[in-house]
């Protein structure tokens, strides 16, 4: 039962999200890539980009680095830790839950996260889907 739920869990579509006020209005995948692979922290409005991510191992964020931005969990951790050690980037705050990423998101105008598209509600924007 277990298995089927996180077969069910990893096909679930993804939404990429923002503040509900926030000027951005859509997003490509490659932006989205750009800021949680740390080679971009700007949303498309101009604001500097707080970005969240769910726990590691989670079957929502695998779906999103692998759909969005081509990369498997090991890939998305070794790119970050070169940019942390080389000081270039920090990375996206981890947060522990999709209710955790919406709170933020709905809190801070200039933040951006991923959580399922079901869990949406009119305190975020949808910038981005992911299938």
């Amino acid at each position: 039962m277990a298995l089927g739920f996180s077969a069910l869990a990893a096909q679930a579509q993804v939404a990429v999200i923002v503040n509900s006020k926030s000027p951005t209005a859509s997003m490509t995948a490659d932006q989205v890539a750009t800021i949680f692979l740390g080679k971009s922290n700007v949303l498309p409005s101009g604001a500097a980009a707080a970005a969240t991510d769910l726990p590691d191992g989670s079957p929502v964020r695998d779906q999103f680095y692998s759909k969005v931005t081509g990369k498997q969990g090991p890939q998305v951790k070794a790119a970050w830790s070169r940019l942390v050690f080389s000081g270039k980037a920090t990375p996206p705050k981890e947060l522990a839950s999709a209710a955790e990423v919406k709170k933020f998101v709905a809190a801070n105008p200039d933040a951006i996260g991923y959580i399922e598209k079901s869990a949406v509600d009119g305190s975020v924007k949808v910038v981005l889907s992911v299938d």
